[in-house]
């Protein structure tokens, strides 16, 4: 009996010992799921480029970036590690919720790093075998990093909106095309207009010319007093993917009905426009946006969802493990030091 229990003893040391082992290289912590030094490592790697120009621009540094020296009342290296560790307390939370959702196994790097590895893998694979490969053929892990996080945020927008967890009504989306009517009607506005393109020799002509204009107040008035002129009305439907389309959008849009624009120049001719009638069908304008706009709101909804879950969450650093991190630990590529 003492030797079995001398066995049991033995054995719960070692498992505490191979556990302690474990988590010796946790550095932090987000509700509970493990943030190791690894994983710390290759957010500041990805964040550092961008914590660079930060810095660069705002205490106007010329010289490479010291990593150790102080920018105000941090380094720059304690300024690189808060801003990795903020991304990792939002982006782990969103991973926490994928897992929550079945959408992935685990929250966790080394996972990450297993599934990129496999997802190399079959892309070499498919091309050595002929298959057609859309994208990259092989992602780095911060390229990967980027992709997974973005299609998990569109899968748990999508579930979430699925299972009425996040909701938008059609109220809200009335709502939100009517407080922003010009913008979602602009495909849906009829424009008339009369254009008239008058040849002008020189600048001082085209001054002239503008003045005669101003006076007229209509472009009728002043058509047949110009030798040369064309004067042409049309109708133009809004949008139009052409860069004529934007062109004539960009000069209609800008006016009430029965003004004038601004002189268009051209290659020896000046061109105006004068907005005769504008007409809105508000009812194809809504039938049009109203999905982009729901969408827009769902996407808005989960945002704040997310930011909320992250606001809740509990984030535990061990400071002299995060300390401990140099700046050879920034440079060493694929975390070799």
């Amino acid at each position: 009996m003492k030797r079995i229990l001398l066995l049991t003893v033995l054995a719960a040391l070692l498992v505490g010992g191979v556990v302690l082992a474990l988590r010796t290289d946790e550095v932090a912590s987000v509700s509970g799921h493990a943030v190791t030094r690894d994983e710390l490592l290759f957010h500041m790697r990805r964040l550092a480029p961008q914590v660079e120009n930060e810095l660069r621009n705002q205490y106007h540094l010329q010289d490479a970036i010291d990593w150790t020296a102080r920018t105000g009342d941090r380094t720059a290296l304690q300024r690189l590690a808060a801003r990795a560790l903020d991304e990792i307390r939002r982006d782990k939370t969103t991973l926490v919720l994928a897992q929550e959702e079945g959408l992935i196994a685990s929250p966790d790097h080394a996972d990450f790093l297993a599934e990129l590895a496999e997802e190399n893998e079959r892309r070499a694979a498919d091309i050595a075998r002929g298959a057609v490969v859309y994208g990259l053929a092989r992602f780095s892990p911060e390229e990967y990093y980027s992709h997974r996080l973005t299609q998990l945020t569109t899968a748990l927008t999508r579930r979430l909106s699925g299972k009425g967890t996040i909701q938008v009504t059609d109220a809200d989306v009335r709502r939100a095309f009517d407080a922003d009517r010009d913008a979602w009607s602009a495909n849906a506005t009829t424009y008339t207009y009369a254009k008239l393109v008058v040849p002008v020799p020189d600048s001082t002509s085209a001054a002239a010319l503008q003045w005669r204009v101003t006076a007229a107040g209509r472009l009728a008035k002043v058509a047949g007093r110009e030798p040369g002129a064309r004067l042409t009305t049309a109708t133009h439907h809004g949008g139009g993917s052409t860069a004529q389309d934007q062109d004539l959008m960009a000069v209609l849009g800008k006016l009430a009905a029965g003004q004038i624009s601004a002189p268009v120049p051209g290659t020896g001719q000046i061109t105006y426009y004068e907005l005769t009638g504008k007409t809105v069908d508000e009812s194809a304008a809504f039938a049009e946006y109203s999905r982009r706009i729901r969408q827009s709101l769902i996407e808005e909804k989960f945002r704040q969802f997310l930011q909320r879950r992250v606001d809740g969450s509990d984030i535990e650093v061990d400071t002299a493990a995060v300390d401990a991190i140099n700046a050879e630990a920034i440079n060493a590529e694929d975390g070799q030091q």
